[in-house]
């Protein structure tokens, strides 16, 4: 059958040719393992079970993860390998099984998380540049949504990332999660077991977007926990992208950030500017896959 499962609807069928993902229909991981550097309802003191899934339908120019975003390294693995992989993460300890940029893989992760009867909640960890027909394929499978927004202009989503519409798409998604995960259930320790947190990547140069996106969010999920990232490290190649070369600055942090303040949005996560830093970015040498 062929690819239409995330906005690029590339109609490839992925057994004999890759769309935009660079995907086969086989899992590809480059890491599982505990993470520490999520959102402290997430990571809490054990970690998050994260398992990063190699290729992306979106390939922003500055992704943090560009070795396997964009340069796509990673390793096969069956299904049934996915699921002694989410075991092996709840014996470590993790507090849930993070899915790291799974949307490529959404549609053959359904029958892996119908089988999945272990005791942690998954976490749908995305760029927000889901198809809303596939979400609601997922409806009941995901326990944590935990989407960027990162655009909410036309031409910057189309600089960075070659996806104009992401916007659009991007809000319809929001709703979508939502609606599936309508209410925040933390347990005695304060770690999340459902509900939803939108993610905000502070982009250098790019500020006003930011304060936009903070309307819209404050106005349309007045009741939903917002994440503003403070962690944007150049990466990649970005030598036609001189904007976006560098790290935020101090200024640029706190515009973003006593704006949000200013909107009385009181479920708000603040990143320090000291995870702009290449050393919180994890190692892809296929930990926990192999």
């Amino acid at each position: 059958m062929n690819c239409n499962i995330c906005p690029r609807k590339c109609n490839v069928d992925r057994d004999e040719k890759i769309g935009f993902c660079r995907s086969p229909n086989d899992f590809r991981l480059a890491r599982a393992a505990l993470h520490f550097w999520e959102e402290p309802c997430i990571s809490g003191e054990n970690g998050s079970g994260a398992v990063f899934f190699s290729g992306c339908n979106l390939k922003c120019v500055y992704c943090q993860n560009y070795e396997i975003s964009n340069e796509n390294i990673g390793s096969v693995v069956t299904a049934e390998k996915l699921l002694d992989i989410f075991k092996s993460l709840e014996q470590q300890g993790a507090n849930n099984i993070n899915l790291v940029n799974p949307t490529h893989y959404a549609k053959s992760l359904v029958p892996v998380l119908e089988k999945w009867n272990g005791a942690l909640p998954v976490v749908y960890n995305s760029s927000g540049y889901e198809s809303t027909q596939t979400l609601k394929m997922l409806s009941g499978l995901i326990d944590i949504y935990l989407p960027d927004f990162k655009y909410i202009r036309n031409d910057k989503a189309k600089r960075y990332s070659s996806a104009e519409n992401y916007p659009e798409i991007a809000k319809s998604a929001l709703f979508e999660m939502r609606s599936q995960q309508k209410r925040d259930v933390f347990d005695e320790n304060g770690i999340m077991k459902k509900g939803m947190i939108i993610r905000h990547l502070i982009l250098p140069s790019n500020t006003n977007s930011s304060l936009e996106i903070i309307d819209y969010l404050s106005e349309n999920f007045p009741d939903t926990y917002l994440s503003l990232m403070a962690q944007y490290t150049p990466m990649g190649k970005l030598e036609d992208f001189p904007e976006i070369n560098r790290k935020i600055t101090k200024r640029e942090y706190e515009k973003v950030v006593d704006y949000a303040l200013s909107k009385e949005i009181n479920k708000l996560f603040i990143q320090e500017l000291s995870s702009a830093d290449k050393n919180f970015i994890p190692a892809f040498d296929f930990s926990g896959v192999l």
